[in-house]
């Protein structure tokens, strides 16, 4: 179970931007690699990737100084080292580093490390990566939540809020609520198709066409639902990331792509109300800014049991910053996204103090994605209840599908599906 060695390769992501990719080898013979993806809307307090700066290469983007730090730093401090201790090992990295950011070594160096490690602790011991992850507790597949219309940075069009997406929870099974979600996506192109709108994706592969307004992506939807023979808030709901940290101007929200007008903080909250009110919606993600923390426990204290207020930017998979929002009675659920604090310990804890505290738990791709699943198997280990990996198209994210449909398939008669009550605040039930 020892490490014999620890490698990286400049791999390329979804947006064909460079990336780290692990290995590390055991002195049994085990070889594990992960893929570490990237973020287009970042928080502030993210643990921050290293990219080289030079302008000839990739445009800056490059990884090469965070590839050699694998193979030189991280490769000198890690051989020998036991790869089932995952804590024991998170903790020599982050120190190795010695920065409160991960910003030295880079977090895209310390956390593919971090990834290869867990995968090849689970090959080396037998078991898939969700069981080692998890342990023997028997968790739902989670729903898939598809972003099926893309806007804000994850798309070049005239929408402002960033994803819109379907929860299909009406469903006996995970094989059967993707299939829900799929056939839904293809109504929506069809219907867009008709109503002369592109059908093009974004970045995480759902359709970006122009619409009149925010709330227009929300009537398409609806009408794709019940276009796919599903009754909205029956069969299928609907989750919010309007990425609002993108929109806040100085306390102000500013919809430059569609022109509409400037909101406070107060009508923001008021839009919101009005939808979940209007609309079968049952999670809104970065509802506010990650700077408004005022605004936020307002919302919280308006919305908090009606419908699951994910906080992504304000909280960064952090488990210091989650306890901070716990005493103030901001948000009721955290996003959890393994490269905003950078290791795998780092990651479970956070999830740990979430839901020993009574918050939701939703496990979130990047738009800037790889072939790699890891995610998938965080998301069962953990029993999170709900994912996000992006659409119905687009390879890398249909993997983490495929990856849970294998999962399914390999549990058996013990498989179950979360449904509706894989969202945190189950009173939704009940207001659609």
């Amino acid at each position: 179970m020892k490490i014999s060695s620890v490698g990286a390769l400049e791999f390329l992501d979804s947006r064909g931007n460079p990336t780290v990719s692990a290995q590390i080898h055991l002195q049994d013979g085990t070889v594990a690699s992960a893929i570490v993806p990237s973020g287009a809307s970042t928080g502030e307090r993210e643990a921050a990737e290293l990219r080289d700066g030079d302008p000839n290469r990739y445009g800056g983007k490059g990884v090469q100084t965070a590839v050699t730090h694998v193979r030189t730093e991280i490769h000198a401090a890690l051989v020998g080292y036991d790869v089932t201790d995952q804590k024991r090992l998170d903790d020599r990295l982050i120190e190795l580093d010695g920065t409160p950011n991960k910003s030295r070594l880079g977090a895209n160096a310390i956390l593919g490390v971090s990834m290869a490690a867990a995968r090849a602790a689970a090959s080396a011991t037998g078991q898939p990566l969700f069981k080692y992850l998890g342990g023997n507790q028997e968790s739902p597949l989670p729903v898939p939540c598809l972003n099926v219309i893309n806007g804000g940075r994850h798309a070049d069009n005239t929408v402002d809020f960033q994803e819109f997406q379907i929860a299909p929870h009406n469903a006996s099974s995970f094989s059967e609520g993707l299939r829900m979600g799929i056939e839904t996506f293809h109504a929506l192109k069809t219907l867009l198709r008709t109503e002369g709108k592109a059908t093009g994706v974004g970045d995480e592969g759902g359709f970006a066409p122009d619409l009149g307004n925010d709330e227009d992506a929300v009537e398409f939807i609806l009408r794709a639902i019940e276009k796919a023979g599903y009754r909205p808030g029956e069969d299928i709901v609907l989750c919010l990331d309007p990425a609002t940290s993108e929109l806040w101007n100085n306390g102000t929200y500013v919809f430059e792509k569609s022109g509409q007008e400037d909101m406070t903080t107060q009508e923001m909250i008021q839009l919101w109300k009005t939808w979940v009110n209007k609309y079968p919606i049952v999670l809104i993600e970065d509802a506010l800014a990650e700077n408004d923390w005022l605004g936020w426990k307002q919302l919280t204290a308006t919305l908090g049991n009606q419908v699951e207020l994910v906080g992504d930017d304000i909280f960064c998979t952090n488990p210091a910053i989650l306890q901070e929002a716990i005493e103030k009675g901001v948000g009721n659920s955290i996003l959890i996204k393994l490269n905003q604090i950078g290791t795998v310990s780092e990651t479970l804890e956070c999830v740990q103090l979430a839901q020993k505290c009574g918050y939701g738990v939703y496990v979130s791709h990047r738009s800037g994605e790889t072939e790699d699943t890891f995610i998938a198997d965080l998301a069962v280990a953990t029993g999170c209840g709900h994912i996000k990996t992006g659409s119905g198209c687009r390879g890398e994210r249909i993997a983490k599908f495929n990856r849970l449909i294998e999962i399914e398939h390999s549990l058996g008669d013990s498989a179950c599906y979360a449904g509706l009550g894989g969202f945190h605040q189950s009173i939704v039930s009940t207001q659609h």
